[in-house]
């Protein structure tokens, strides 16, 4: 099989050019889906570059995009996590299609379950439970019952790298399409905010976000410093 990923600095990313293109990849492959942004990108380390490697990078910020498209890839888009997701679902659920959802605090998950119930009738979640895991017990309770209950797609919203690494454990029992989601579950239901769609479709939701949460600028920085590397040839 031809790997067409674009390598940025060692990290391997497929250019996805539709959310429609990534969603056939992944049915057909399974695996699990890591965003991609310009800091995962500048802040790799061995660890966590192998972790995307392995897996099924794709862009999640606008700083990948542009690095692709830098290497030739003109048709690249910007694929959101907290957009991906529900799609997989859109796209899955009606085929009666199971999923498992892993993260956030008790009442985030909870109401993240209700919420997907109202939006998407007759969605069979066979289990879900909060991100606190606290023993190494409690995550082979979960790891085993992963791999008892088996469902098409599991949502793991943890941050990274610690995520990635559980969800590598579950596929190792049960191979199925997992996809890390950070804060999704919060944006989801609303308790927290994203940025409007006007920000997000101009590529515009970081400024957003910083405006908002000023305290991100030494994040910011580093998504500055990443497209100078990009349009100096750097990367």
């Amino acid at each position: 099989m031809t790997d067409n990923r674009v390598e940025l600095r060692g990290v391997k990313v497929h250019p996805f050019t539709s959310h429609e293109e990534l969603l056939n990849y992944v049915s057909e492959r399974k695996g699990i889906l890591v965003a991609i942004n310009a800091e995962k990108i500048l802040h790799a380390t061995e660890q966590t570059r192998s972790i995307i490697n392995r897996n099924i990078g794709y862009c999640d910020g606008v700083g990948a995009v542009m690095a692709c498209k830098k290497y030739g890839h003109k048709n690249v888009i910007k694929i959101p996590g907290c957009e991906l997701w529900l799609n997989i679902i859109a796209s899955l659920y009606k085929e009666g299609k199971t999923f498992y959802l892993v993260g956030g605090k008790q009442r985030v998950i909870e109401a993240t379950v209700h919420k997907l119930h109202e939006d998407y009738p007759g969605i069979n979640i066979v289990n879900y439970r909060n991100g606190y895991i606290k023993t190494e017990e409690e995550r082979q309770e979960l790891i085993a019952d992963i791999a008892e209950k088996k469902p098409d797609v599991v949502f793991v919203a943890m941050g990274s790298p610690k995520q990635e690494l559980l969800m590598e454990d579950m596929n190792r029992v049960h191979p199925a399409i997992y996809q890390g989601l950070g804060g999704s579950f919060d944006v989801y239901t609303g308790f927290v905010k994203r940025a409007p769609k006007w920000w997000v479709k101009h590529n515009l939701e970081f400024l957003y976000r910083l405006i908002n949460q000023p305290s991100r600028i030494k994040r910011q920085i580093h998504l500055v410093r990443f497209l100078y590397l990009v349009k100096t040839g750097r990367i």
